[in-house]
């Protein structure tokens, strides 16, 4: 007799404006194996204040970022994380990784422990908001249904990047984040009366939040978090090449052992402090041939109305695809598809949640279809890319930097779940969760 769990998956119920749970079978051994973790981590007392080590994601500083990062402190974490130096940066990392270790920078925990984790940070509406999650570790899974789920593509350069460095220094440098079903809050619950003694650490960034950790190593806390985990299929939010980058060292590796597990931050879809901001698309290389194609295809297409520039994102919500559109050429417009079916047929073979997501759309009707951009193309960044904002898409465009720009909605959390439940990835930034976990919190050693 076969046996199954019955693990949950999400769906967006658009009139309640929350998830919706659907039932989705796994195998008795497809589920995520979340466990506590004895971290590496600072000790305050050799390195000074927390926010002098800690940085952002290596993927968001600049050099003169970094070089500021590095006068705070010379054992800040972004020495390790976006390594320096000849002949080799990674080797200098990894020398550098174990001397702090030595050195008592770096101390490891004697117990394991799951790490309660809160950030408090301003909205897109401008609300306060807490985003609740915990730090753990979770076996390496290949992906599929009932254990880890990517939710975009990812671009080969920076695997290779982060493999070097994983080989250098063996350990987690930075956490992947991920999502949860947690309906009953029975994980957040079980940390929550650890939260109200002062936080192991604190640390206010530069986008004005401020992140909280506390270690929790009581038993039944764990056992609690373990339990409301068990059957939970947790879906990649932000670090699919680190993901990646894992399952690759880890097969190099071989056998049993701690290289079989990641560093995560899981935080509940259910979660009320969970946002997505939208990603923008600017586009460079619009010789006249690919301004007459996208010219025809909007017109063909799409619903052409001018607006005023304050107004030219459009607002969230479901429905056909809406984008605010800017060039050199002309007024800011909004664009509204004419009919869904124009996406459906473009997108023949997808599913029905792919082919209502706005980045979907946009990448098989305008991107591969009017402009004739290949999947090559998106992944190098061969006359695309990207912006958070709208200020600064609009500066770019404006600059001359780039020739015209999509401004986006943001992808709602449930959507994201629908198109990763049918087995789909989305384009690259479809989403961006904000805020980011901070780098140098933890780190999770792999011997």
């Amino acid at each position: 007799m076969s046996h199954a769990n019955t693990c949950s998956w999400f769906g967006w119920d658009e009139t309640l404006g929350r998830p919706l749970v659907r039932p989705l079978l796994a195998s008795a051994t497809a589920m995520a194996d979340v466990q506590p973790l004895r971290a590496l981590h600072y000790d305050p007392p050799v390195t000074g204040p927390l926010a002098d080590v800690v940085a952002p994601p290596y993927d968001v500083i600049d050099a003169g970022q970094r070089a500021e990062l590095i006068e705070r402190s010379p054992f800040n974490v972004v020495a390790i994380d976006l390594p320096r130096g000849e002949p080799d940066p990674y080797a200098i990392a990894g020398e550098l990784f174990d001397s702090w270790q030595l050195q008592g920078v770096l101390v490891r925990d004697r117990e394991p422990a799951i790490w309660a984790h809160a950030q408090e940070y301003t909205g897109p509406d401008g609300r306060r908001l807490t985003r609740r999650g915990f730090f753990c570790r979770v076996r390496i899974e290949p992906y599929g249904p009932g254990r880890v789920r990517p939710h975009e593509r990812t671009h080969p350069g920076p695997k290779e990047d982060r493999l070097r460095l994983t080989r250098a220094t063996r350990a987690n440098i930075s956490p992947i984040f991920s999502l949860y079903s947690d309906p009953h809050n029975a994980a957040w619950e079980a940390l929550s009366p650890f939260t109200e003694e002062p936080p192991w650490g604190e640390v206010s960034d530069s986008d004005g939040t401020v992140h909280r950790l506390w270690r929790v190593s009581e038993p039944g806390a764990i056992a609690s978090v373990e339990a409301a985990t068990r059957e939970a299929e947790l879906l990649i939010a932000d670090g699919h090449h680190r993901y990646e980058t894992m399952q690759a060292y880890a097969d190099e590796v071989g056998g049993d052992g701690e290289h079989r597990y990641i560093l995560m931050c899981l935080v509940a879809l259910e979660d009320p402090g969970l946002t997505v901001f939208p990603t923008h698309r600017l586009l460079s290389g619009l010789d006249a041939g690919r301004r007459q194609a996208l010219a025809q295809a909007l017109e063909r297409d799409f619903e052409v109305a001018e607006v005023p520039l304050e107004q030219i994102a459009p607002p969230p919500g479901d429905g056909p695809l809406q984008l605010g559109f800017i060039d050199a050429d002309g007024p800011p417009r909004r664009l509204t598809l004419r009919d869904q079916a124009i996406a459906d047929a473009a997108l023949e073979g997808r599913s029905e949640a792919y082919r209502r997501l706005d980045t979907g759309v946009l990448e098989a009707l305008l991107l591969k279809g009017a402009l004739g951009y290949s999947d090559d193309d998106i992944a190098h960044f061969n006359g695309l890319f990207y912006a958070r904002d709208t200020a600064e898409a609009l500066a770019m465009v404006r600059s001359g930097e780039y020739d015209a720009a999509f401004l986006m909605r943001p992808t709602p959390v449930g959507q994201v779940r629908d198109v990763a439940a049918a087995g789909e990835n989305m384009p690259p930034k479809s989403t961006y969760f904000f805020p980011k976990l901070l780098t140098g919190l933890l780190f999770s050693p792999l011997v």
